[in-house]
């Protein structure tokens, strides 16, 4: 039987197709249970928007309604609120994860950093109405911030070792960001056309392009990021949703609101176009999966009650057709928590990683533990 948390209780991990609860959210649940196989524990990063003092797991209060409001809710365009905007990030290499804590400011949270300091907060001017962030690959520890009028490049500084700014560009970069840990510098604001807010980006494999897009706009520009110049690939695409390079960085996948989308050749910028007869998948609202493809994790819309702000976790199987089997839902921390992002870790060697941003003011991260040779 599915396993199925009950009202009050929150989720800890999952042990052997097992999803383990705790009547609260605290580091010793942690500790009796996955702590004891894996030797360590991830604990709930508190976040919230600028206003008011950040929740406590002895005293869960919610972020700001406006905050919420408008991350699911732009006022641009009404379908907006049927995109999976991907307001947390892994970094690809290391066990560090990047999310959207308010409205104009990034919070980066080091799990491997021995001596517990403080999460680095990234804020700038420059960085409004933030939508979306993705690590870049190959390329340390920099980030790429989407917001209302281009894309801020953050990366880490480190003693000795200090980022350079590009060559040209505004004088407000150089803002360090706030916090005891690892300092981060805004070393680049990449400005988009007509100063649209950019919903969707994607970097290519080796770290070298990066793709943004924006519901506002009819094409998705391609960035060459070390000269920081960008090139608008047009094609009557207004409503752009999704933007994804394919691993190998040949094709890359561009998607619209109405359910149509594109693969495009990366070497002419020649495409195909592909359309859905039924647009939006009604009833599913934000999906990941991890990069073995052995767990899958779904939020529903629109569905009952009894099932509303949970997350289903899926077992799937090649055997040697692809099947897939429900495990159990994970429940967030306080009262009627939703999830408001959610994203696979996918470089832990011991399995899947699953962190989840919860409606609570908590970035919870659910270690997914299956494989036998961890097990004791």
């Amino acid at each position: 039987m599915p396993c199925f948390p009950q009202p009050g209780s929150v989720t800890v991990c999952e042990i052997n197709r097992d999803l383990i609860t705790s009547e609260s959210l605290s580091d010793d649940g942690a500790k009796e249970t996955y702590g004891k196989i894996l030797g360590m524990t991830f604990s709930p990063v508190p976040f919230q928007s600028e206003v008011g003092p950040p929740p406590t797991p002895d005293h869960e209060t919610p972020p700001t309604k406006g905050f919420l409001q408008s991350f699911f809710h732009p006022n641009h365009v009404s379908l907006l609120p049927e995109v999976d905007l991907q307001g947390l990030s892994w970094h690809p290499h290391k066990h560090v994860i990047a999310f959207i804590c308010g409205f104009n400011q990034v919070l980066v949270r080091d799990y491997e950093d021995s001596e517990g300091k403080e999460p680095c907060i990234l804020a700038n001017e420059s960085q409004k109405d933030v939508k979306v962030l993705e690590w870049r690959p190959n390329g340390g520890r920099t980030l790429a911030v989407a917001c209302s009028g281009g894309i801020c490049i953050w990366a880490a500084s480190f003693p000795g070792s200090v980022p350079s700014v590009r060559s040209g560009a505004s004088s407000f970069l150089g803002t360090l960001s706030r916090g005891s840990g690892i300092r981060y510098t805004l070393v680049d604001f990449l400005r988009s056309h007509n100063k649209e807010q950019i919903t969707a980006l994607s970097w290519s494999p080796d770290g070298r392009y990066l793709a943004s897009g924006s519901y506002e706009s009819s094409s998705f520009t391609i960035w060459d990021v070390a000269q920081g110049i960008g090139t608008p690939i047009r094609r009557g695409l207004a409503g752009i949703s999704i933007l994804k390079w394919s691993p190998t960085g040949d094709y890359f996948f561009s998607a619209k609101f109405d359910g149509s989308f594109y693969l495009w050749e990366t070497n002419t910028w020649v495409s195909e176009s592909w359309s859905s007869t039924t647009g939006f998948v009604k009833g599913i609202e934000k999906i990941a999966w991890d990069a073995s493809g052995e767990r899958l994790a779904v939020s529903f819309k629109d569905c009952d009650e009894l099932y509303s702000g949970l997350i289903a976790i899926y077992d799937v199987r090649r055997t040697p057709l692809i099947s897939a089997s429900l495990i159990g839902f994970i429940r967030g921390p306080g009262e009627c928590p939703k999830p408001i992002a959610f994203s696979f870790h996918d470089k832990f060697k011991q399995g899947p990683l699953l962190s989840v941003c919860w409606s609570s003011g908590f970035c919870c991260t659910y270690p997914l533990i299956f494989r036998s040779h961890i097990l004791p």
